[in-house]
Formats: structure tokens, C-alpha cells, sequence
């Protein structure tokens, strides 16, 4: 009697799942080919930061810990996007400016308009302190010993030279850290890898049965990528080289062959990085993306970071990098005067 009755209860199981599965994936929308449809576009802004900070002893924060971050961090903006103009002599820097004290007696420091920001006003729902989830440090590995003497040659050529300002003799080559960025070449959160940043954290991606594309808000740059097993052809561009296939419902993304450093991490990575991005449609508001970086010039291990993505109804607009401003002619006016 006891053996019928494991054998149906085994039985049901089985049939449940079996049930239960077909079901599930119907949660997450499809393209004709009955891939996931990855299409639309999604949002990466979190106040979960990229790398655990150094005072951070735990790996997730309680409920109350991210309840209190997200209230401050709300109460923050509030007093940013209130407070008076903040003005500063030529080669000072309003964002080191200190700007006022919060209701908890920290300090917030001086922006160049708190209504042009929008990093988010919420953790992940993992609620871990970081996004790096390898190493499990949720820091970036260790840096190799030629990455260390670039970096810190090259922060002694800039010592007190501010972040948008070139450094000297660098009219060309070196605009400083985010000078690729402040050139309009490449954005600073537009990878590839897609990284959360202090604006236009939204990409729209559309997708076919042979490619994708993804157009990211910042700087407006489309990648397409193909995803019939065409080779890499070895050319190398301010992206990199995309190509992709699909393991299972994971569409991945392998990027390689970049003309130099990019924007990502600043400019902290050479032309032998290489990404791996992992995109996985979790439900229809949810779009979780998995990136693995290596670079063995840069850091002497590969390193992986998470993003839950969001859903946004909105649709996107131009980002004009330097279309009818005078960004450039005065950021470089103003560093010929400061030499002077």
C-alpha cells in the first residue's frame, strides 16, 4: 500500500511539473521564431553601486539598511534640486563644491544641475551591496603591474588637473579621464558593457531571427549584431566587434577586437578587453543582464557583474552629444587660459 501510494505521488509530481513548465514560459513574450522577445526598451538605473564599497562588510543589505539608503538618497535629490546656483572662479570645479548639509548631517557635494541627473532611487532587488558578483569580494580584481605603472603615471601627469580638463600637451590623444566621452566619441554608460551612470541609462533593443540591435540613449550609438555564426573579421572599432547566438533562452553577446580604451571603468581598459553579455528575459517587466569582462592587460582575472534590468514604457529621445552647443571650444579655451 505504501509503495502504491510513492508511485502515484512520484506521478503527480512528475505531471505537475510537466504542466507546469509550458505554463511558466508562456510568462515571457516570444518572436515568431520562439525565441524570447528581448524588444523595447529597458532601464539599468540603480543606486546599487558597481564595486562593494571598501567599508562594506556584508554582501546584501537588510531590508531596513536599503530602505534607509533609499530614503536618503531620495532626500539628497530633493535638497540638490532645490538649492540655490552654485558659482565658482575660472578652474575651480562646482561638483567639488560643498553644497549644504542633509537632515543626517552628511555633506552633499556641488552638481552641475541636479534635474539633468538620474542614477535612480532604488537598490536591486537582490539588495546586495554591489553589482560585481565575481569576485565574491564584489570588487574588480587586482590590477596587473603594467596596468598599476599606466595608472599611476598617468595620475601623475594630472595631479590637479580636473576630470573634463585635457592634460597638458594631451590636445589630441588625451582629453583626460573621460575624454572620450567629453569628445562625444564614445558615451561613458554605453558599453559595450552597459554599465549604471549618473544619466541616460536606457537602451532600446530590436531584434530579429538573424540579428539585434542595440541603441543606447547615450550619444545615440546603435550595435548591431549578428547572429548567423559569422567569424569576427579582426577590424577593430571604438566598440569592439559583436557577435551573438542564443544558449537556450540566454541571448549572449561576445564583444572583442576594441580600437583602444573605451570609456568603460574611465578609460581604465585596454584595446585587448573582452566582454561577454548575457541577456535573460526573467518576466515581462524584467530583463536580467550578465556581463563577464577580461581583459588580462587590465586585471589579472576575469571579473562578472549583474544588472536587473526594467522595463520602460517610455520611449526614448536624441541624446546631441555636441550638436549646437560650445562644450568643447569651451572646455579647451578654458584650459588654454588656465595654462596661461
Amino acid at each position: 500500500m505504501t509503495g502504491r501510494w510513492l508511485i502515484g505521488s512520484l506521478m503527480v509530481v512528475v505531471l505537475v511539473i510537466l504542466t507546469a513548465s509550458p505554463v511558466a514560459a508562456q510568462d515571457v513574450p516570444r518572436i515568431a521564431s520562439g525565441k524570447p522577445d528581448l524588444q523595447g526598451v529597458w532601464d539599468f538605473r540603480t543606486l546599487t553601486p558597481l564595486e562593494r564599497p571598501e567599508d562594506q562588510a556584508q554582501a546584501v543589505l537588510t531590508d531596513e539598511e536599503a530602505a534607509t539608503l533609499e530614503r536618503l538618497t531620495a532626500e539628497k535629490e530633493e535638497h540638490l534640486l532645490n538649492r540655490a546656483a552654485i558659482r565658482t572662479a575660472a578652474g575651480g570645479n562646482v561638483d567639488r563644491a560643498a553644497a549644504g548639509e542633509l537632515p543626517d548631517g552628511s555633506v552633499v557635494n556641488g552638481s552641475y544641475g541636479d534635474h539633468w541627473l538620474d542614477r535612480g532611487t532604488s537598490v536591486i532587488a537582490t539588495k546586495r551591496t554591489s553589482l560585481i558578483i565575481d569576485p565574491p569580494n564584489g570588487r574588480t580584481p587586482e590590477l596587473t603591474p603594467e596596468a598599476e605603472r599606466k595608472r599611476a603615471a598617468l595620475a601623475e601627469v594630472r595631479k590637479g588637473i580636473g576630470t573634463h580638463v585635457p592634460t597638458p600637451g594631451g590636445w589630441v590623444d588625451d582629453l583626460g579621464s573621460n575624454g572620450l566621452q567629453a569628445r562625444c566619441i564614445v558615451g561613458f554608460n554605453a558599453g559595450p558593457p552597459m554599465t549604471p551612470e549618473a544619466y541616460n541609462n536606457n537602451f532600446h533593443m530590436f531584434q530579429t531571427p538573424d540579428e539585434v540591435v542595440i541603441y543606447n540613449e547615450m550619444i545615440h550609438d546603435p550595435r548591431v549584431i549578428p547572429l548567423d555564426g559569422r567569424p569576427f573579421t579582426g577590424l577593430r572599432q571604438w566598440h569592439g566587434e559583436s557577435r551573438g547566438h542564443w544558449e537556450g533562452d540566454t541571448l549572449v553577446v561576445e564583444t572583442k577586437n576594441f580600437f583602444r580604451e573605451t570609456a568603460f571603468m574611465r578609460g581604465g581598459t585596454s584595446a585587448d578587453l573582452e566582454v561577454t553579455e548575457r541577456f535573460t528575459r526573467q518576466s515581462p517587466t524584467v530583463l536580467n543582464y550578465e556581463v563577464t569582462v577580461s581583459d588580462p592587460t587590465t586585471w589579472t582575472r576575469p571579473w562578472t557583474y549583474v544588472v536587473p534590468m526594467q522595463r520602460n514604457s517610455e520611449t526614448m529621445f536624441e541624446f546631441a552629444c555636441h550638436e549646437g552647443n560650445y562644450a568643447m571650444e569651451v572646455l579647451l579655451s578654458g584650459a588654454l587660459a588656465q595654462a596661461k
